[in-house]
């Protein structure tokens, strides 16, 4: 995920660990992951639609609470723009959606593992 696009950090507890940690949210055009600083578990989220779309319509409810957020200075593939994003993001969803055009990335949950390994040294 070298390329920069949405990259943020929304502090909650973390559904793995069940610990008040920072949750590191990155997306890019080819996946979107969301990764707790505490215990590395990582949900990867994969690309199904891109559209200019009302706030919301990509939007599912899901088994944990939705986070809505805003990315401040994300640049818009479609219009150019770099501003805010609206962020909604769910157990089985990530949509990103620009606050200038409205172009959405929506991403359908693919993937989940624990990154850091379990036993103390």
């Amino acid at each position: 995920m070298g390329e920069r696009f949405i990259f943020t950090r929304y502090r909650t507890t973390c559904y793995h660990c069940g610990k008040d940690a920072d949750q590191i949210i990155k997306a890019v055009r080819s996946q979107a992951q969301v990764v707790c600083d505490n215990c590395g578990a990582t949900r990867i989220f994969v690309p199904r639609t891109l559209d200019v779309g009302a706030k919301g319509l990509y939007t599912r409810i899901g088994c944990y609470d939705l986070w809505e957020l805003t990315a401040e200075a994300a640049p818009c593939r479609n219009c150019g723009v770099t501003g805010p994003h609206d962020l909604a993001i769910g157990c089985n969803h990530f949509t990103v959606r620009c606050q200038n055009c409205g172009y959405t990335h929506f991403f359908k949950f693919n993937l989940e593992y624990v990154g850091k390994c379990p036993i103390e040294t």
